[in-house]
């Protein structure tokens, strides 16, 4: 068993895919229209999903943005180098909400990112 994917509602698919792609280096994976529904489904991920786990991003066709909620927390990335990467994510022009630094109560070094729709995407640095 392994994790397929991780779904999130977005109000403008050109602009969270604009973010996935170009501010976070992932690769579209597919997408499909969906008429009868009026919605789309686009999968973004760095690699293969045969192998890796994917982002789906699931818009419909008639809202534009969705309440974030309690429940959610976020996705987390591993990255080689927090501080160099979020000013890569700057650079891009991408809003880094906690710059990199050692987590609370700990050492492990992290970071947290706001996507165009509001969700929470957390850098941990490898170790």
């Amino acid at each position: 068993m392994r994790i397929l994917h991780t779904m999130l509602r977005v109000g403008n698919l050109e602009r969270a895919l604009a973010f996935y792609t170009e501010v976070l280096g992932m690769k579209l994976l597919r997408q499909q229209d969906y008429p009868a529904g009026r919605f789309t489904l686009a999968f973004v991920g760095y690699g293969e999903e045969r192998e890796e786990a994917a982002i789906e991003l699931t818009h419909n066709w008639d809202t534009d943005h969705y309440e974030l909620g309690t429940g959610f927390g976020h996705i987390a990335l591993e990255v080689d180098d927090a501080a160099a990467y979020c000013d890569a994510v700057k650079q891009r022009g991408g809003e880094v909400v906690r710059e990199a630094g050692p987590m609370k109560h700990g050492t492990t070094v992290i970071a947290f990112l706001r996507d165009p729709d509001g969700y929470l995407i957390e850098l941990i640095q490898k170790a």
